[in-house]
């Protein structure tokens, strides 16, 4: 089965808080935004700031129906972003010490242990269809978009890191074949599994821990000075995709999901073993080579990136564990 991404937008999403609801309302009846002040005393990592985040970002990529296109360089909306992202930063930055050894960042993620406690590693011992679908529906907000965040970054680097940068985005984005697209197998794998694959269908169900993982590569790619931060952050999902790809792939077959489902992470086992020391050597050497003063940039990125991914990790794994829906809203059968 293959799916046909189509350039429609998605609805607004419900608001999750005070902040968010001011947010959506301005969008709906071009009214005023919400205070600072609602941005100030949000939780960094709650659903109301993570959702309004989200909302912002989303103006850069597909925006919403019946959202004027104007908002998207609003300065006012800018100003308000801003305080959110200035929250979200510092919670960030509080959870990594600050480092310019990239090696010692990168080594922990080239290990794959036997006994790991990951998503992957649940979904391949003790998964159960439904956790699996569950867990394709919260990524879907960043897979259906999939290296488009990255892809802001190139223009913003130079000789190797470049280069290497594009040959590896060139892959994700098919080589050249729509049907290849990395975001299209994800469409076609939730198609398998018997879910709605439209762009931003399940941000209503997404977690705030699964927004968050999305809207720091957002945040990263939308500032230039994030440039080794999000240099840092694709290092990370790229070397320790493959191992946990090949563990999904196998709890979608002991599971008897469909080969569209199993066909994207097995694209991801193979592509992602080579993405991987390109993003090593090529992406992150080349940056150093030409940038090296952003080496602690490059050391924070990967550290953001897996302690978000962390954090995911435990609330899906502590809902699952429990006989829960990790959703916001269940999905139906």
């Amino acid at each position: 089965m293959d799916v046909v991404l189509t350039a429609g937008q998605p609805r607004l999403p419900v608001d999750r808080g005070e902040l968010s609801a001011a947010l959506l309302a301005a969008f709906r009846e071009a009214g005023q935004l919400p205070d600072t002040e609602l941005a100030d005393r949000a939780d960094p990592y709650g659903d109301d700031l993570q959702l309004a985040l989200y909302l912002c970002y989303e103006l850069h990529y597909r925006s919403f129906e019946g959202v004027d296109d104007g908002w998207e360089w609003d300065p006012e909306l800018l100003r308000l972003r801003a305080v959110m992202e200035r929250q979200f930063f510092t919670a960030l930055r509080a959870e990594a010490p600050p480092s310019d050894d990239v090696e010692s960042a990168l080594a922990p993620l080239l290990v794959d242990p036997v006994d790991g406690h990951g998503v992957s590693y649940f979904l391949k011992d003790h998964g159960e269809l439904w956790q699996l679908r569950e867990y394709a529906a919260q990524r879907s907000v960043y897979h259906l978009k999939e290296a488009d965040p990255h892809l802001w970054v190139i223009p913003r680097l130079t000789g190797q890191a470049k280069a290497s940068m594009m040959a590896v985005e060139f892959d994700e984005l098919g080589g050249g074949h729509a049907e290849r697209m990395h975001a299209t197998l994800f469409a076609n794998l939730m198609a398998d599994l018997g879910l709605d694959p439209a762009y931003g269908g399940y941000v209503d169900a997404a977690s705030a821990e699964m927004l968050a993982t999305a809207n720091v590569m957002s945040m990263f790619a939308l500032h230039r000075s994030l440039r080794g931060a999000l240099v840092g952050h694709f290092a990370a999902l790229e070397i320790t995709s493959s191992p946990s790809s090949r563990r999904i792939v196998q709890a979608m077959e002991r599971l008897g999901a469909g080969p569209d489902a199993v066909r994207f992470y097995a694209e991801h086992v193979e592509a992602d073993a080579v993405h991987e020391q390109v993003a090593r050597h090529g992406i992150i050497g080349g940056l150093l080579a030409a940038e090296p003063e952003l080496a602690a940039d490059v050391v924070f990125g990967i550290s953001a990136t897996q302690f978000l991914g962390g954090r995911l990790a435990d609330q899906l794994i502590g809902a699952w564990s429990a006989d829960r829906t990790s959703l916001r809203v269940p999905l139906r059968a």
